[in-house]
């Protein structure tokens, strides 16, 4: 067993994500398992999760290497936008992640998360982000966040802990969400195969230094 980089894509499945938005990330999604799935040393060195939220959230795909799995399951548009059920489930699924990665034989790296979002949360999410992003969380995740739509760059940079993207308007909705997808699989790859050659034996996340269509913020405290 080795070192393992787990990824999280935590995405917006609200109401306003329905039509082309969520279509978009569907189409884009069997091309991030293609991907990873037919790169041997990237599967090896990675771990893939998707959980979708809008008035509740749930792990649509439990943390897995991709080569492993037929299909990455498809999003679906509906409900409002809770913050805080995204953020206490991904806190609980990283807890229960990498405590099994350890039993398992693996070293562990800190978890890295890809939040996108469309619009305002309908709640008062800040309780849920303290806690996973807190200090004293040993397993607390490097999040990138990512808005579009209306969601309101205030709110994207502080949702982030290393990186935020604000839609620059440049690109139609499916446009911006196909390059956000590319981001996140270029991520996954470069970080897989970094590590793969990485002089300590350690792991390395590659994070997007710009994407297309999206305006890189500072990212905030909230």
């Amino acid at each position: 067993m080795g070192q393992v980089l787990p990824f999280y894509l935590v995405c917006d499945e609200s109401s306003s994500m329905s039509g082309e938005p969520v279509q978009a990330i569907n189409n884009s999604l069997p091309k991030l398992h293609a991907e990873i799935a037919s790169n041997p040393v990237v599967a090896d060195k990675t771990r893939f999760a998707l959980i979708g939220f809008n008035h509740h959230a749930q792990v649509l795909l439990a943390l897995t290497d991709l080569s492993t799995v037929p299909s990455v399951p498809a999003l679906n548009a509906s409900g409002g936008t809770d913050y805080s059920s995204a953020f206490d489930l991904l806190y609980d699924t990283i807890v229960k992640d990498i405590d099994q990665l350890k039993a398992d034989g693996h070293q562990v790296y800190r978890p890295a998360v890809f939040f996108l979002s469309d619009g305002q949360p309908n709640d008062d999410w800040t309780a849920a982000y303290r806690r996973v992003t807190a200090p004293e969380f040993a397993q607390r995740p490097n999040i990138l966040a990512f808005g579009f739509g209306t969601a309101d760059a205030t709110t994207i940079q502080q949702v982030a802990t290393v990186k935020a993207f604000m839609s620059d308007g440049t690109l139609g909705p499916a446009e911006a969400l196909r390059e956000f997808a590319q981001s996140l699989i270029r991520s996954i790859v470069n970080s897989g195969n970094q590590s793969a050659v990485s002089a300590n034996g350690g792991a390395t996340l590659v994070m997007p230094d710009n994407v297309p269509g999206f305006t890189t913020l500072n990212a905030d405290v909230v």
